[in-house]
C-alpha cells in the first residue's frame, strides 16, 4: 500500500485485464466510536488513520489460537513499524487509535505527539516551508532525528558500543509506547484479553522489554513481529471470489 498506490496500481491492472480487484482493510478503515472523534478543536477533529491490514490479520491469528473469534475477544494491538499503530479493539472493532502521522508515541520516522507551543513557533518562524516542516515530523522525526537512523538494529549496535545517548531515546520511544497502551487500556475500561506487539520493531528485544517491564499488568503480552500484509490480503481476495455478497463497491 506504499503511499496509497496499490488500490489505484490494481485498479489499473483490473481495467486493462477486465478482472476484478479488492481493496481489504485499508489505512482508511473507521470503526470509531463517536467519543472518540472530539479533540480540544472543533476544526480538528480526530480522524480513523491505522494500520488497519496487518492489525487485524495478526489479530484474527492470535485469537483463533485461542480457539475464539475476534467477536469475543478485546485487545489492544500496538503495530510498530516506521510510524506507529496502537488500537483498542473491542469484539474485532478498531475503536479508536493514535493516527501514526498526528498523535502518539515517537516512531523511528515520525515525531507522535510533540509540544504544541514549540510547534507553533516552529511554523511561523520563517526558517519552514509546509513540505519542509511535514517531512521532519513524518520521515524525519523520531529516531532518526534523534540518532540518525530508523533501523532499530543499528541503533541497538549503537547502544552496545556504548552510545549513551541512542539508549535513552529507544527507551524514550518504548516508553511512549507504553504510555499509548495504557491510554487505550482506558477506552477498554480494564477488559483487555491480550495485549499484541507487531510490526518490525517487534523484533527489538530491548524495546519489547522495556514496553512488557511497563505494561504486563495489564494483559499477557502476544509478541508476533513482522507483518502478514500480502497473507492478509490473499485471503481476503479468496473470501471475495468465495461470497460475492460481502463484496461492496469503492467510489
Amino acid at each position: 500500500h506504499a503511499s496509497l498506490l496499490g488500490g489505484l496500481i490494481a485498479y489499473k491492472i483490473s481495467q486493462k485485464n477486465n478482472i476484478p480487484a479488492y481493496i481489504a482493510d485499508p489505512i482508511s478503515v473507521d470503526e470509531f466510536e463517536d467519543v472518540a472523534r472530539i479533540s480540544g478543536c472543533p476544526e480538528l477533529p480526530r480522524i480513523s488513520l491505522l494500520h488497519a491490514l496487518n492489525i487485524k490479520a495478526v489479530a484474527e491469528e492470535v485469537a483463533h489460537e485461542e480457539g475464539k473469534n475476534l467477536n469475543q475477544v478485546n485487545y489492544i494491538v500496538a503495530h510498530l513499524g516506521g510510524g506507529f499503530s496502537i488500537c483498542p479493539m473491542r469484539k474485532g472493532k478498531l475503536i479508536d487509535a493514535n493516527n501514526a502521522n498526528d498523535a502518539g508515541p515517537m516512531s523511528p520516522e515520525r515525531c507522535g505527539t510533540v509540544p504544541l507551543q514549540g510547534l507553533l513557533k516552529m511554523c511561523f518562524s520563517g526558517k519552514y516551508d509546509y513540505p519542509t516542516l511535514r517531512k521532519k515530523l513524518i520521515g524525519r522525526g523520531g529516531l532518526v532525528a534523534h540518532v540518525g537512523t530508523a533501523d532499530c538494529r543499528e541503533v541497538t549496535k549503537m547502544i552496545e558500543a556504548g552510545d549513551k545517548h541512542a539508549a535513552l531515546c529507544l527507551e524514550a520511544m518504548a516508553y511512549q509506547i507504553a504510555k499509548e497502551i495504557g491510554a487505550m487500556a482506558t477506552v477498554l475500561k480494564g477488559d483487555v484479553d491480550k495485549i499484541i506487539l507487531t510490526g518490525g520493531v517487534a523484533y527489538n528485544k530491548i524495546v519489547v522489554d522495556h514496553v512488557k517491564e511497563r505494561v504486563s499488568f495489564i494483559a499477557p503480552i502476544k509478541v508476533r513481529p513482522g507483518q502478514n500484509e500480502m497473507k492478509a490480503l490473499a485471503i481476503h481476495a479468496v473470501k471475495a471470489l468465495k461470497y460475492s455478497e460481502i463484496i461492496k463497491e469503492y467510489k
